[in-house]
């Protein structure tokens, strides 16, 4: 699959749920994610542009475990790549195994998020510990697609609900470790 995604950094929670529901954005769901990102024995991730997490997501009492590997982006105005994902039934044995073979932990990432449905669109509005709100936006293609069109197309939506600044191409992962 490849995930067409682009984020920008927003103001307020409260003023764009109110445009969501403007233009008729359905709220889907609401849940806490933990990413345990590792990086490679072999090669740095940060210098290759990839990503390999052990996400938990929480929502009410309904808990899920995923492995994703992102591949590096491949264009310079979004967050296109390659990303592969699995589901896992426990993310402690999987770290465990992760390490054992000489991967290492970098960071945990948190966040509460809100996920928005329109049309073809993910939305989510994402709360994450520090750091300030962002908004993001993706469609996901089949492997091979075109992904420009995409891409304007959620520039394009971005625009139509007031956000023309404030994208952000590096992950939370990269904005934490930048502080």
């Amino acid at each position: 699959m490849i995930e067409v995604e682009v984020k920008a950094k927003i103001k307020s929670f409260k003023e764009i749920e109110q445009k969501l529901k403007q233009i008729g954005a359905v709220k889907t769901k609401k849940e806490f994610q933990e990413d345990i990102y590792f990086n490679s024995p072999v090669v740095d991730f940060a210098k290759t542009d990839e990503a390999l997490r052990i996400r938990t997501t929480k929502e009410d009492e309904k808990i899920n475990i995923f492995i994703t590997y992102k591949g590096p982006k491949i264009d310079k105005k979004s967050k296109t790549r390659k990303e592969i994902e699995m589901g896992i039934t426990n993310s402690q044995q999987c770290s465990d195994i992760f390490e054992a073979i000489g991967f290492k932990k970098v960071r945990t990432v948190r966040k509460n998020r809100q996920y928005y449905a329109y049309k073809n669109f993910e939305i989510s509005l994402d709360d994450i510990e520090g750091l300030d709100p962002y908004m993001e936006i993706e469609i996901a293609l089949e492997d091979g697609q075109d992904y420009s069109d995409a891409q304007n197309k959620i520039f394009k939506l971005f625009e139509h609900i007031g956000i023309t600044d404030g994208f952000e191409r590096t992950s939370y992962l990269e904005l934490l470790e930048n502080l």
